[in-house]
C-alpha cells in the first residue's frame, strides 16, 4: 500500500467527514449542544415554547378565577354553618328572586 497516494487520502478525509456526521447526529439527536461554524455551541431550542407558554398562561388563568369562585363559595358555607337559624332564613329570602320565594312563617 502506497500511503502517500490519493486515495489514501481521500479515504482520510472521508472518513474524518464521515465521523464528524456521526458525532453531529448522535449529539443533536440526544439534546447536546451542536458546534456551530464559528466554534461556539448552538444549543436545540423548542420550537413550541411561545405557544405552550400562551397555552400555560391561559390555564393558569382560568385555574385562578376558578379557585377564587371555590374561596367565595366556600365562605359562603361557612358562614351559613355558623350563622343562627334565624339569620339564616332570612339570608335565604333574601337571595331568592322577589316574586319566587314563598314567606315563611315566623313562630
Amino acid at each position: 500500500m502506497h500511503w502517500g497516494g490519493p486515495f489514501f487520502v481521500l479515504t482520510i478525509i472521508g472518513m474524518s467527514f464521515g465521523a464528524w456526521i456521526l458525532t453531529t447526529w448522535i449529539r443533536a439527536r440526544h439534546g447536546y449542544p451542536i458546534e456551530n461554524e464559528w466554534g461556539g455551541m448552538t444549543a436545540r431550542g423548542d420550537l413550541d415554547a411561545g405557544r405552550k407558554i400562551a397555552l400555560l398562561s391561559n390555564e393558569n388563568g382560568a385555574l385562578k378565577d376558578k379557585i377564587d369562585r371555590l374561596e367565595e363559595r366556600v365562605r359562603v358555607l361557612e358562614r351559613i354553618v355558623t350563622d343562627k337559624s334565624a339569620d339564616l332564613a332570612h339570608e335565604i329570602e333574601r337571595l331568592r328572586a322577589p316574586g319566587d320565594a314563598p314567606r315563611l312563617i315566623e313562630h
